[in-house]
């Protein structure tokens, strides 16, 4: 599966080449491709490379979110181009119930692009996940820049409205089955066990 974030978060068409996510089927998890845009804009977040880093929303950054549009449970991955990520899982919109989780991330980069790889195991996706938002931001104070795979339409937005990734309504059907096979079902995560349902 390949999707290209062409669209500021307000419907504004980007003015460079897009964002490109690829999901790839792998064992026991989907292998999640980045392939973007440079721009070293903000520096690199003060944290090594390979870890988790709250708070790198802050950076540069393309994020994923996967989501199970009747629980409102959802996985958010965030990755950096200097190497940092963040993993959280959410029972309802903003609301954390696990952060900082590990995951395998490996990034090269060229003075124009950058390239990351993310492992992420199906126990980290919420049960019968079928929706799906990616978003990419980049650039500091007045230019910084927030773009969305699936927009707000410009005819939704409010004067003075500002950007807000976690607006689960403008998210869209993600069928996995297509990814992993028409047989497949998704594996049961004990890690969401201990997460609260809520609305």
């Amino acid at each position: 599966m390949e999707f290209k974030i062409e669209h500021t978060w307000n419907s504004i068409p980007v003015s460079h080449d897009p964002v490109v996510i690829r999901l790839i089927a792998e064992n026991g998890g989907i292998l999640m491709e980045v392939t973007a845009p440079f721009f070293n804009d903000p520096p690199a977040p003060p944290g090594a490379p390979g870890k988790p880093f709250n708070g790198l929303w802050d950076y540069e950054v393309v994020e994923a979110f996967f989501l199970n549009g009747q629980t409102r449970q959802y996985l958010e991955v965030e990755l950096c181009p200097h190497g940092q990520h963040l993993v959280l899982l959410l029972c309802g919109r903003r609301k954390i119930c696990k952060q900082e989780l590990p995951v395998k991330f490996e990034v090269s980069r060229t003075s124009a692009k950058w390239n990351g790889r993310a492992h992420l195991p199906w126990s980290y996706f919420p049960a019968a996940s079928d929706k799906f938002n990616a978003f990419a931001i980049h650039g500091s104070s007045v230019d910084r820049t927030y773009e969305a795979l699936y927009p707000v339409p410009q005819c939704d937005i409010q004067k003075e409205q500002e950007p807000d990734f976690h607006r689960l309504e403008y998210f869209r059907s993600l069928n996995l089955t297509l990814l992993m096979g028409e047989d497949w079902k998704q594996p049961i995560s004990d890690l969401w066990a201990s997460c609260k349902h809520t609305n």
